[in-house]
């Protein structure tokens, strides 16, 4: 089971990092200072998930491909919580009211972050969704650009980076 949900969760973001090259981001750099803040108010920073293995999900409401990774971002999110996996799920510059009317019918199970609420968004210059930067637990950038097809270069960043599990 847990093979499975890492390579959806593989798929879901196998668009790993599109956005770090538009913003000159390199793999294995540390992760630029950010804030942001949820929804309902949870702050985060680069401090407060030292040590976590962290999946920035760029995504928007109107994104059917968002919709699509929902489910497996979401439940790989509650199946590795425990061992430090966290997800901010960075809406792509909706009005709050959009987000929580989306949210009232398709609930989300990891934290969402406004791009009014985030200097994420100005890192990482996303301009198609979704898209995903995943951060190890060493608070660097895990891996270089892929494609959807590059799912074997994905896993091999995966496995090589530091990511805890």
């Amino acid at each position: 089971m847990r093979t499975y949900w890492l390579s959806r969760l593989a798929m879901a973001g196998v668009a790993l990092l599109m956005c770090g090259v538009a913003a000159g981001i390199d793999a294995r750099q540390p992760m630029p200072v950010f804030r942001a803040t949820t929804l309902d108010g949870q702050k985060y920073n680069n401090e407060s998930v030292k040590g976590k293995v962290v999946l920035l999900q760029f995504w928007a409401t109107w994104c059917k491909y968002c919709r699509g990774d929902q489910d497996a971002v979401d439940t790989v999110a509650k199946e590795f919580a425990d061992k430090g996996f966290l997800v901010l799920a960075v809406d792509a510059g909706e009005s709050k009211k959009t987000v929580k009317q989306y949210l009232a019918k398709s609930p989300r199970a990891v934290p969402i972050v406004l791009m009014e609420n985030t200097n994420l968004a100005a890192m990482f210059s996303a301009t198609s969704y979704p898209l995903y930067v995943l951060v190890d637990a060493d608070g660097k950038i895990a891996g270089e650009p892929v494609s959807y097809t590059h799912l074997d270069v994905y896993k091999r960043q995966a496995q090589t980076s530091r990511l805890g599990w």
